[in-house]
């Protein structure tokens, strides 16, 4: 489970203080997918970010099974598989390659490396690439890889920045139906984007972000009676207050 309490922070720019994050809560449970859904700019990376301990809050909290990062950030990583928004992979290393030494890194066995790299190639689908150089990768086989490397350590709970970003169509409904197996196993996850289809399709609860904030929270249905909307996408575009967050 994954709380965020009251997170701020800001950046200094040419211009002055910008509060890309001003007053955040949620909270992520066990068995569910939760959205962070807003249009771009909305705070939702910066957001995540702060989750997964790349970078400090100005003020708040986070709470990860439980853990304050920031008295044990080592403990939390641990507890966290992480797709952030850049994509990077290393280009020299196979698919396997790549993965594994994440594994590595994470202290796992020869052993139960090899056993999650085909656990996690299966699921995903990657048996004709795994032993593929990964430079020349699509868009699409390089998330596939990021994902892996990201849960190679069976992680209880899951952060996604934007995962179909970018992605077909049909790698996106393999995706999507991943996503429904690690919520079928009982994890925690959460997925930011700003596509209202995607979040709708997924999501058990969802997080509406707007200008740093979180201007409504709840199922799709708890969402459409708040705003008094019959359809998600108008709730969501009444809810941030402007047609911008019509995206997709």
């Amino acid at each position: 489970m994954i709380r965020a309490h009251d997170l701020h922070k800001s950046f200094k720019t040419k211009t002055g203080t910008v509060a890309a994050v001003d007053g955040v809560s949620f909270e992520a449970h066990d068995g569910q997918i939760t959205g962070l859904l807003g249009p771009n700019g909305a705070g939702k990376t910066t957001t995540l970010r702060m989750l997964y301990t790349l970078m400090k809050p100005d003020q708040g909290r986070i709470e990860v099974d439980g853990v304050d990062p920031a008295k044990d950030p080592v403990a939390v990583r641990r507890a966290l598989g992480v797709l952030p928004d850049a994509r990077g992979v290393y280009k020299r290393l196979t698919a396997r390659e790549n993965i594994a030494y994440f594994a590595r890194l994470h202290g796992l066995s020869a052993r139960l490396t090899a056993e999650r790299i085909d656990k996690l190639s299966k699921a995903l689908d990657m048996g004709e690439i795994l032993d593929r150089q990964t430079e020349g990768f699509s868009q699409g086989q390089r998330t596939k890889t990021a994902i892996a490397r990201a849960l190679v350590h069976d992680p209880r709970n899951v952060i996604l920045d934007e995962p179909t970003n970018g992605l077909d169509v049909m790698t996106t409904r393999a995706m999507r139906e991943f996503l429904r197996g690690l919520r079928a196993e009982g994890r925690c996850v959460i997925f930011s984007s700003h596509i209202m289809q995607e979040v709708a399709a997924l999501c058990d609860r969802i997080v509406i972000v707007a200008k740093g904030q979180v201007v409504a929270a709840g199922t799709a249905d708890q969402l459409r009676e708040q705003t008094g909307e019959d359809n998600l996408e108008d709730a969501f575009v009444k809810a941030i207050g402007s047609e911008e967050g019509l995206l997709a």
